[in-house]
């Protein structure tokens, strides 16, 4: 909300006059009647906590976060060039390796990867396009500037509670969205099922959406696009593999499938080609794939480029394919697995965070100064027998933004999670997910972990 002078971002003075006209007992009433329609709309994510598993929604706070349209459109050009140098990169690991050959980022990195697929080497995918949904992670720190914090090319979850807590807010505050001058988001579904349709060659592709079912944390967001493209929500047990290519039983008999919106994880797509053990996936789906009998959006082996480690080469893998710097940097990034940057981070491991290279939801992450020393000399442990799976980062102080705590107004730290779309162009949709860490001073704002969302206003001018 504030300037690194301490001056009032423009934009959000519109916010603070409008906000200002009601009590803080119309807020909350506000809020807790948001929450209610939430609830009732089914719009929950499940949650494994010490009592089992939960469903809960996930915390809404009422007060939007405001970004101006000149600092979106810098913003959109930074997304834009990283989605197109990511695909650039993942199209030539798995093909040419020119990137490894001239020594940008060593091939130990990449071939150690979790994410990297031996099984994609020289895959082609549909239209040249590996990653045509992802969502980047973005802060702001005190300095004023945004900064990538990393990269979701895989199956980045998120889009749907966008979409709810907009159509929440229009209903609550209908002729603030008038006098302030809101971009939408509303057409999304639509861009979405574009993207999917133009992976196939076919006129009118048949689409799907496949979810590992209804115990999945996200299963909530898989069936609302689902819903929302008016495409069939299918799990692994509703597709087989006939004459080579992949059909869905349905009450009429079997339906051809020829475009595979995937929200599973890359190695239980098919137990014939990856992990044996899956029991969500399809057998001899891959197959089917690379024989271009069917398209898979986001394609196996893009979440190499989720691992934290390469995600610390992005600025070089930007200027090596496109000849130009990145638009958004990097948090400054140390690399255990170099020396100099090792011996560093284990001597200063309570000032640093400490991230595993692929775990997710802030988890296997060291929060140096708010951790004891106990947690510090375990991470401290952690690096040195397995120096390849961390990199640590500065303790970058999160942006706050107003948000309604009880009935008081304090500021909370947020991160911003826009989400691109990568078909014939690529569309950044107008804001993204905000994520705001509800306890005060915490800096984790993943909802597994008690963070809270809000809705993203991009204003028009």
């Amino acid at each position: 909300m504030f300037t690194a002078e301490h001056g009032i971002r423009p934009g959000w003075a519109k916010l603070g006059e409008n906000i200002g006209r009601m009590s803080a007992e119309d807020l909350v009433r506000r809020k807790h009647s948001i929450e209610r329609a939430l609830y009732r709309m089914g719009i929950t994510f499940n949650l494994n906590g010490e009592g089992g598993e939960l469903e809960r929604i996930l915390p809404f706070d009422i007060i939007p976060r405001i970004i101006q349209a000149r600092e979106w459109e810098s913003l959109e050009q930074g997304l834009r060039q990283r989605a197109l140098a990511l695909n650039l990169f993942l199209e030539d690991i798995y093909n040419d390796q020119k990137i490894l050959r001239d020594g940008v980022i060593p091939r130990a990195i990449i071939e150690s990867s979790k994410g990297y697929l031996k099984q994609c080497a020289n895959l082609r995918p549909p239209r040249g396009v590996w990653s045509h949904i992802s969502g980047t992670d973005l802060i702001r720190n005190t300095d004023g500037h945004f900064y990538v914090l990393e990269d979701n090319m895989r199956c980045p979850s998120g889009v749907s509670y966008v979409l709810e807590n907009r159509e929440s807010m229009k209903r609550t505050f209908a002729d603030m969205f008038n006098r302030i001058g809101v971009r939408p988001v509303y057409d999304y579904p639509m861009r979405l099922l574009e993207t999917l349709r133009y992976m196939s060659d076919l006129e009118s592709p048949s689409v799907a959406v496949l979810t590992p079912g209804v115990y999945n944390s996200a299963y909530f967001e898989h069936s609302f696009l689902a819903r929302q493209m008016g495409v069939p929500l299918v799990e692994g047990k509703d597709l087989a593999i006939i004459d080579g290519y992949v059909q869905m039983r349905t009450t009429r008999g079997f339906q051809r499938v020829d475009v595979i919106y995937r929200r599973i994880d890359d190695t239980f797509l098919d137990p014939a080609a990856f992990n044996p053990d899956s029991m969500l996936g399809v057998r001899g789906l891959f197959e089917a794939y690379l024989k271009g009998r069917v398209a898979l959006c986001n394609a196996p082996g893009t979440g190499v480029a989720d691992d934290k480690v390469v995600y610390a080469y992005v600025p070089r893998i930007v200027k090596y394919y496109l000849g130009e710097e990145a638009i958004i940097p990097n948090v400054p990034t140390y690399i255990c697995e170099d020396e100099s940057d090792r011996k560093y981070v284990l001597d200063n491991i309570d000032q640093l965070v400490v991230k595993a290279a692929n775990e997710a939801g802030g988890y296997g992450m060291l929060i140096g100064p708010h951790s004891s020393r106990a947690e510090c000399e375990d991470f401290r442990q952690r690096v040195i027998q397995n120096p390849r799976n961390y990199i640590a980062q500065p303790t970058l102080s999160l942006s706050r933004a107003p948000t309604l705590v009880e009935d008081q107004i304090e500021g909370r730290h947020v991160d911003l999670r826009p989400f691109l779309l990568y078909g014939q162009e690529i569309y950044v949709m107008p804001g993204g997910l905000t994520r705001v860490a509800l306890k005060r001073g915490s800096l984790v704002v993943n909802s597994s972990q008690g963070g809270g969302s809000k809705d993203t206003w991009v204003l028009r001018e």
